[in-house]
């Protein structure tokens, strides 16, 4: 089948990657030649497992191309993705300046029977203003769907692939058949493909993301609570987890969720309920402890060494948001690194994948590693972030040896408490028992 992919950011690689990766005919558009130019040299940029070689493939193979000529890239496709950014507003609603240039662009081209499909996150009611949007500029009839993505930055070839669930908005049996055909590799397994009305594929998406930082901040204000009654966050967490009518997932404390989607759904789900008098009084509470939690390791490592910062030197592991990625947006390393410079500390910072996107924050106000090792030498305390793999068993006479004090603040519990006292460190999780 015939694809256009217009945005060529996260969402819309990975879309057209794995599209043409079962044998389609994929063409990814984008208005930034300098951004297509280097995807067409096989020049991803983006960190993200396996995207590199399977963009590489398949463009070598002939089923994946890159262009900023969108016109021509819609009016020769079957189906459209619009997969381009939906930033917040000012006041946290998605801004759909973007997709609606998108569908403007549509109107402009469109061939007949074609299925434009809202891949972006937006909110409910988006897809009839694609529609309205189209219809502005052409009387031709077009399918609309809502196709929401569910991909884990980290792990987001194999959630497409071997999705959990496919999620489809349409509003004719035409765009479900062709839908149907297009997905059907990739639920051959079993996994359903879950057609329903338009409003509701997009209220999925909100919701699913929203439910997810619920759990995060609930276990996160547990953690906290723990820490004041003398009790063990994993074990409360284990204890609760096994649970089949809550389950594991998302159970574990740490700094706060962060990266593209989290932050900004929460804050446009929100927006809309007010906007439809259907006020969030859960999420805004979700979205406070998720500010507050941001700061916990910043205050737990300022109360460890007295509560002065200034002169001190200050080891980080993990710039990220989240491992296997390596992007910053709203990642808990800003305001801790934020906050240990404007309190007069030296930082010195090691993630295996985001020291790049760190400059775009930081600059040269902080000192950068390609070695976690080589920031700690001298270090008053160690501060890890992110859950990266590298750091979950190191070596930790060097970590003594090197860190002028043997202070470390885990913002992930990647360590046993009574382990690291035994091995002569002052350790500090997030809502565990201190040995």
């Amino acid at each position: 089948m015939r694809v256009a992919v217009v945005g060529s950011g996260y969402v819309g690689l990975v879309t057209g990657a794995c599209f043409a990766e079962t044998g389609n005919d994929v063409i990814c558009a984008d208005i930034d030649a300098r951004k297509v130019a280097r995807l067409q040299a096989n020049d991803i940029p983006i960190y993200e497992p396996g995207l590199e070689e399977m963009v590489r493939r398949n463009q070598q193979e002939g089923r994946l191309r890159f262009t900023t000529e969108i016109g021509a890239a819609i009016a020769g496709s079957r189906v459209v993705f619009i997969a381009v950014g939906t930033p917040p507003d000012e006041d946290g609603s998605a801004d759909l300046q973007h997709v609606l240039d998108v569908a403007r662009t549509i109107g402009r081209h469109l061939a007949d029977d074609l299925v434009v499909v809202t891949k972006s996150t937006v909110p409910v009611g988006t897809a009839e203003k694609v529609r309205a949007a189209i219809r502005a500029e052409s009387s031709r009839p077009v399918h609309i769907c809502s196709n929401p993505e569910f991909l884990k930055e980290g792990a987001a070839i194999d959630d497409f692939m071997k999705p959990d669930r496919i999620v489809i908005g349409v509003d004719s049996e035409d765009a479900r058949l062709v839908m149907s055909e297009l997905y059907a590799p990739f639920v051959r397994t079993g996994n359903p493909v879950l057609f329903m009305d338009i409003p509701s594929a997009e209220v999925t998406k909100y919701a699913a993301n929203a439910m997810l930082a619920t759990r995060i901040s609930f276990m996160n204000q547990v953690a906290m609570f723990c820490e004041r009654v003398g009790a063990d966050v994993n074990d409360v967490r284990r204890g609760i987890g096994s649970d089949r009518r809550i389950g594991s997932a998302f159970l574990f404390p740490g700094p706060g969720y962060g990266g593209s989607c989290f932050p900004k759904d929460v804050k446009a789900l929100i927006g809309t309920g007010r906007r439809v008098g259907s006020d969030f009084e859960i999420l805004e509470a979700v979205e406070r402890v998720n500010e507050r939690q941001k700061l916990v390791l910043l205050d737990k490592l300022r109360t460890a060494v007295g509560g002065n910062l200034e002169g001190m030197r200050i080891a980080v592991w993990g710039l990220a948001f989240k491992a296997e990625t390596d992007d910053m947006r709203e990642s808990p390393a800003i305001p801790l690194v934020e906050g240990l410079l404007a309190g007069g500390a030296e930082v010195r910072a090691h993630d295996p994948k985001a020291i790049a996107s760190a400059r775009q924050f930081f600059g040269d106000r902080i000192h950068y590693a390609h070695d976690p090792y080589a920031v700690l030498e001298g270090a008053d305390a160690l501060v890890i972030v992110t859950e990266w793999l590298v750091y979950r068993n190191p070596d930790f006479d060097r970590i003594k040896r090197l860190l002028r004090q043997a202070l470390i603040v885990d913002g992930r519990n990647l360590f046993d408490p009574p382990r690291m006292q035994g091995l002569g460190f002052e350790y500090h999780g997030i809502g565990r028992r201190r040995a």
